[in-house]
């Protein structure tokens, strides 16, 4: 029995819509929200990209190796060499080629106008051929960069530049994440406040209609006036429909933004209230604070280095480069011991010097396209500082407006329930019209709503003007 208890305890606990503040639908957005997690990745990119330029400071490790068959093997000489010896003659100091001597003359014979060795050494074909049928190789090589024209650092820079940047745009989309939530989350209480005045406004009507019925039929009243009533009843009733449907969708926009299912029920702590008790906040600021606060401008500014750097690698490519290049390599036949069917292996050591001499413009042309682009740069900074500045005084303006015009529409609301009062004792006592008291009740009404989006007015343009400060907190 107890734990049926317990069991339904439970289900009546999850069953209670559960009363969700800003901060938590805040929370919520963030935690879900897919574009925020894309800019992690970027960031963590972004890492993985510095990490990588940082590696090119250190000395590069590469294997590489080879297969080759081939049909035929290859052959020094295409047929066996006779090759003329020589003897070493005491007299002159000198060697002399062995030649056939004429006894006659004594000197050395000729056939065909050739000489004629006495004795030849032997070169054979079969000596100076070689088996490559199948060729194999392999090189370790150690690359170490010495001077790149500066492009490394460039490189370095850039990334770490980059990673900067990536936090400042994940920033930044907090920031339009949070000013979406809030939007949908004031939308919500709006229209729930809406909602409230409508069914107030129904009541009126309603009772009214009552009071109307009764008049009709006691005969001091006309089936005009009663005709007049239903009409407004009727447009209280379509209106409160539409009002119950914008509740609905504003509900599912809300859960949606902050990840949850679009049919999630939530009951936000704001929706009760009947005043959000606001004050005109102080808005005075510095443009050199705001551009330091302001992550769209620090990003620009970021790009700007960027693109400079840009231009120090573009430069880098005018420069000379030199490296130092060490290689333990092998091959198979053993190319230094007879061409054997073996592996035979070596290392080598050197340095590698590479010097642009002429590129009838190419590099130069590059370095101020560079140049251009991070001038273009600049001009986007400097125009996006510009427009900023109007753009918060014009938020500014926004937002002392919508303050005073909720002050007006407080003094309006309280004219406007004071006019509802009187039509209401005029009307009961005979001295006033079902029109005068129809036109009290939809003066009341639109005081009411005039003054609950003059306050959800005030409450956005107030956090515009943070936004758009960067003093918005979360």
């Amino acid at each position: 029995m107890r734990n049926i208890v317990f069991i339904a305890l439970c289900a009546i606990s999850l069953a209670a819509p559960a009363q969700v503040t800003l901060d938590s639908c805040r929370s919520m957005a963030l935690r879900n929200n897919k574009e925020i997690q894309q800019t992690a990745l970027a960031i963590e990119k972004a890492g993985y990209q510095r990490k990588e330029a940082a590696a090119a400071y250190l000395p590069q490790f590469d294997f590489t190796a080879g297969y080759i068959y081939n049909s035929r093997k290859v052959s020094l000489i295409k047929e066996d060499q006779m090759l003329p010896t020589k003897s070493f003659n005491p007299q002159t100091g000198q060697y002399d080629y062995n030649l056939l001597i004429d006894p006659s003359t004594g000197t050395p014979m000729q056939v065909n106008g050739q000489y004629v060795p006495t004795t030849v050494a032997l070169l054979p074909k079969s000596g100076l051929t070689y088996n490559i049928h199948n060729l194999m190789g392999g090189a370790l090589t150690v690359t170490q960069p010495i001077y790149m024209g500066g492009k490394i650092t460039a490189m370095n820079q850039i990334t770490e530049l980059a990673q900067q940047l990536a936090h400042e745009m994940r920033e930044s989309k907090i920031e339009d994440v949070i000013y979406n939530v809030d939007a949908a989350y004031w939308q919500v209480v709006s229209l729930c406040a809406k909602q409230k005045l409508a069914q107030s406004y129904v009541g009126l009507v309603e009772k009214l209609d009552n009071d109307v019925k009764a008049m009709v039929n006691e005969g001091v009243a006309t089936r005009a006036n009663q005709l007049a009533v239903d009409v407004k009843l009727n447009e209280a009733n379509v209106d409160l429909t539409k009002v119950d449907n914008g509740v609905t969708l504003s509900r599912m926009l809300l859960a949606q933004l902050c990840g949850l299912p679009v049919n999630t029920m939530m009951t936000l702590a704001d929706e009760g209230r009947d005043d959000l008790g606001l004050t005109l906040a102080p808005s005075h600021y510095n443009l050199n604070e705001v551009y330091d606060k302001r992550h769209d401008v620090r990003s620009l500014e970021l790009a700007t280095k960027i693109y400079d750097q840009q231009v120090k690698v573009a430069r880098s490519e005018m420069m000379p480069k030199l490296a130092a290049v060490a290689a333990l390599h092998a091959t198979n036949p053993n190319s230094y011991d007879g061409f054997e069917n073996r592996f035979g292996a070596a290392f080598s050591i050197g340095a590698t010097l590479r010097v642009p001499l002429w590129h009838w413009g190419g590099l130069s042309n590059k370095v101020k396209a560079a140049q251009v682009d991070a001038n273009v740069k600049r001009l986007e900074l400097d125009d996006a500082k510009e427009k900023i500045a109007l753009q918060i005084s014009q938020a500014a303006f926004s937002y002392q407006e919508a303050f005073k015009t909720y002050e007006a529409t407080k003094a309006n609301l309280a004219q406007a329930d004071e006019n509802l009062r009187i039509a209401g004792i005029a009307f009961k006592e005979g001295m006033g019209t079902v029109d005068e008291v129809l036109g009290a009740q939809t003066a009341w009404l639109k005081a009411n709503s005039e003054k609950i989006d003059a306050e959800i007015n005030v409450q956005m343009t107030h956090e515009y003007l943070d936004k758009v400060m960067g003093t918005m907190r979360f």
